[in-house]
């Protein structure tokens, strides 16, 4: 019968490991997630009875033993403990010094007492999706749950954020090595949250700031990088900057690093941009022509078929052949440094801080209402935080070495041309 009972206890051992990586994996809804956690609870209980009695035992001895141990088992108490972020009812067992006559404090259970990373979790919870005005009905379900209530929880993430805030804005910058920078926005309501993304010569993303505007006006983005190089951005050797076809980013790029700063403009943004002014009868087929025209390797047949796709635009939307030519060698500039066919993949677009944002948005989405400008930056800068260690790689990053080498000469090209 014994045996029986130890398969079965393994058996649901086995599943509620498999719960919790399911859990842990994004498998479940909240119905099923609060399901699992009342089948967890009580393991944490369990754990922590044996972890008390454990420390009973080491203080008082074996039961029924008469030996000389002045401390004795002395019954139980009601108590609590915390387990994660929620506080649960327990019974505690007390030890009793007879020589001294007073109760021994048992150390396991003040550990216990103090929530000492209520805050961490707490911010975790909240910014992975649990609302503050459903935590306190969730925390309801679990039947030995009490004490949790969303102003306390509330509280507790506007403290955790605001601690991530300050060292999201204070990092230090000057242990990188940036060699590509992203730069785009993102609207909160009415207010835009402006990103830079930077790139190592090792390949690793890195977030390097984020400011608040109304749009990416040219002063705000000249702020912006200036308090980037007054935490330790590094400006003396090229960096190539990838953004899509704002006219404030780019001006804000040249005010700070002058007119020679290496910039690639989006090819998928300037494509599409094009494709509007046309009838979407042709839409279509000049957005394959225009995929096929970026996608050669040699900058003189690049430039070649976008210039035979211009002609054809003349017959068709003026107003398109003057988007075409809008910053048209900028799109280029991959094509140009000699390095399309290897770093194309990873910096002809925008797609890698598009791909941020697009993460960003998974964290701030449940936020309806933005009450304030603190509020907003609390949120951008923890979840940004939060998403940083899961950024992969730059694709091709063993190119960027050569990438340094090509911009230097690249420079130096363009001003042994203007000196003549």
């Amino acid at each position: 019968m014994r045996s029986v009972k130890k398969k079965q206890a393994k058996s649901n051992a086995r599943e509620r490991v498999e719960a919790t990586m399911n859990l842990i994996n994004g498998k479940y809804e909240v119905e099923s997630w609060l399901a699992l956690i009342q089948q967890l609870i009580p393991i944490g209980l369990m754990a922590v009875e044996e972890e008390l009695q454990a420390e009973v035992r080491a203080l008082a001895g074996v039961p029924y033993r008469r030996d000389d141990n002045p401390r004795k088992r002395w019954g139980s108490n009601r108590g609590s403990v915390h387990l994660g972020d929620q506080k649960h009812s327990i019974r505690v067992p007390r030890v009793r010094d007879q020589a001294s006559g007073e109760e021994v404090p048992l150390k396991r259970y003040q550990a216990l007492q103090s929530p000492r990373q209520i805050d961490r979790q707490t911010l975790a919870g909240v910014i992975n999706g649990i609302s503050m005005r459903k935590f306190e009905k969730a925390a309801i379900q679990i039947p030995t749950a009490f004490g949790i209530q969303k102003s306390s929880v509330s509280r507790k993430f506007i403290q955790a954020s605001a601690k991530k805030l300050k060292a999201f804005q204070d990092r230090d910058l000057s242990a990188n090595d940036i060699i590509v920078i992203f730069m785009d926005g993102k609207c909160f309501a009415e207010n835009e949250i402006i990103i830079a993304l930077g790139v190592t010569l090792g390949g690793e993303k890195i977030v390097l700031g984020a400011i608040e505007a109304g749009t990416e006006n040219q002063k705000v983005v000249r702020d912006f990088l200036n308090q980037l190089q007054e935490r330790g951005l590094k400006s003396e050797k090229k960096i190539l900057f990838v953004i899509d076809g704002s006219k404030g980013l780019r001006k804000g790029i040249q005010t700070v690093f002058g007119e020679g700063a290496i910039i690639q403009r989006c090819q998928w943004h300037k494509r599409e941009n094009v494709v509007a002014y046309l009838p979407k009868s042709e839409q279509g087929r000049f957005r394959r022509k225009l995929q096929k025209a970026y996608e050669e390797t040699s900058y003189a047949k690049a430039k070649q078929k976008l210039a035979a796709i211009r002609n054809e635009l003349r017959l068709i939307n003026e107003s398109a052949v003057r988007s075409l030519d809008e910053g048209l060698e900028e799109t280029l500039t991959l094509h140009r440094l000699g390095l399309f066919e290897q770093l194309g993949i990873s910096l002809k677009t925008t797609n890698c801080i598009e791909s941020l944002n697009s993460q960003l948005a998974q964290y701030t989405r449940r936020v309806t209402y933005w009450k304030n400008s603190n509020q907003r930056q609390r949120w951008v800068a923890t979840a940004l935080l939060e998403i940083e260690p899961s950024l992969r790689k730059l694709k091709s990053y063993r190119f960027l070495p050569a990438l340094r080498i090509s911009m230097e000469q690249f420079t130096q090209d363009k001003e042994q041309s203007k000196a003549a």
